[in-house]
């Protein structure tokens, strides 16, 4: 007999309202989060809500401090070095065991999704790019046939998803990111591994000077 699938729990939905809040910044970085405005809005009681928080808290996305309520997460220079130290490590290890495991797969869908980011970045379709430059850097996880990687990486995509949202407002950023994200897909077909950890670590390395040029503004608590 066949099991029902259980539908998502009140909380997991405000879970993942609040979530696509702060990735998309709709909630900025550093912003004070509202148990009462989110209810209202959501038309839910304040326990899912704080459940939400206490989930999100977890992940690193939200602060909660007693007396003083909930915060969208900032982040010092230290943790933005520490971010893309953890980045450059995981994702070239994930991308190295994809290209070993399942290269055809990768490489089609790696170009599959650089040929659409390029379409939203023509349109001026800022949210849909943002969504699909995760989702390329994902595909890494997807093929490296490594749960425990994948399970890592996933524990802070949000954040970093975040993180990106944030640069987004910064266009030759997101140009110059765009040429390397087709870069790399042309060295994952060449199976070119010196290449590809010279392009992930200036890609990266690039993030995180941005971030750093900026962290006046990545600091800022509302």
């Amino acid at each position: 007999m066949s099991e029902f699938a259980r539908p998502p729990s009140l909380g997991t939905l405000v879970t993942e309202h609040i979530r696509q809040m702060i990735v998309s910044g709709e909630l900025a970085l550093g912003e004070s989060i509202s148990e009462r405005g989110i209810s209202s809005q959501l038309n839910v009681s304040k326990t899912p809500v704080r459940e939400a928080l206490t989930r999100l808290k977890h992940e690193g996305l939200v602060t909660i401090v007693p007396q003083s309520g909930a915060r969208v997460f900032t982040l010092s220079a230290q943790e933005v070095q520490e971010m893309c130290t953890f980045r450059r490590a995981i994702e070239f290890d994930a991308l190295e065991l994809a290209i070993e495991h399942d290269h055809e797969g990768l490489a089609e869908d790696l170009r599959h999704i650089e040929d659409q980011m390029q379409v939203a970045h023509g349109s001026g379709k800022v949210v849909e790019y943002l969504n699909l430059d995760t989702e390329f850097h994902m595909c890494f996880f997807k093929h490296c046939g490594n749960a425990y990687l994948k399970e890592s990486y996933s524990q802070h995509v949000g954040k970093i998803a975040a993180l990106r949202t944030h640069l987004s407002a910064k266009p030759n950023h997101t140009r110059m990111s765009l040429k390397e994200h087709g870069e790399i897909v042309d060295a994952v077909f060449r199976r070119d591994l010196d290449t590809l950890k010279l392009l992930l670590d200036k890609h990266i390395g690039r993030t995180q000077e941005t971030y750093e040029d900026d962290i006046s503004d990545i600091s800022k608590t509302g």
